[in-house]
């Protein structure tokens, strides 16, 4: 496996696998069609932010948004946190790290910036998600507002 940076070419293989992976909630959202639109248009998150892929035998098996300080445009952390969006990994290679170390990549990245800490949201039916997130040291801060029915919390970590 290799983690890298996005690249354009990646976009379609991107988009795709982010809907993949979420798709296993679509009957989780009160309004699948705009949760769809939002994740299968995943490389869009490079104009504002550091797409992280992970790579198998030339497929994108993974992918992360690092959000640098100042970039999280919802306001759910402080301008001086970096934070982390729509990690997703493909359903056929969950339980190989892959996760994990698009999370550690953006760790990596945080603390190159001399960012003091991190941040995401999650929600609870991402259980795989909220228990690695929990098990690397992320606390949970406070709960958001519901998005399309369902619950979510902001999380940190002081890298």
């Amino acid at each position: 496996m290799i983690i890298r940076p996005y690249k354009n070419t990646d976009k379609s293989q991107l988009n795709a696998l982010a809907l993949e992976a979420f798709s296993q909630y679509r009957n989780r959202y009160n309004d699948w069609g705009s949760i769809q639109a939002v994740v299968g248009n995943m490389s869009s998150l490079a104009n504002s932010s550091e797409i992280i892929v992970a790579e198998v035998s030339g497929i994108v098996v993974g992918g992360v948004a690092f959000v640098p300080p100042g970039g999280d445009a919802k306001g759910h952390f402080d301008i001086s946190w970096a934070s982390i969006r729509m990690l997703v990994v493909s359903p056929n290679q969950r339980g190989k790290g892959i996760g994990k170390q698009l999370t550690l990549e953006c760790i990596k990245r945080a603390r190159d910036k001399n960012v003091k800490f991190i941040g995401l949201h999650t929600s609870p039916m991402m259980e795989v998600a909220l228990s690695m997130y929990s098990r690397m040291g992320f606390t949970k801060i406070k709960d958001l507002e519901p998005i399309f029915g369902v619950e979510y919390s902001t999380y940190k970590l002081q890298v």
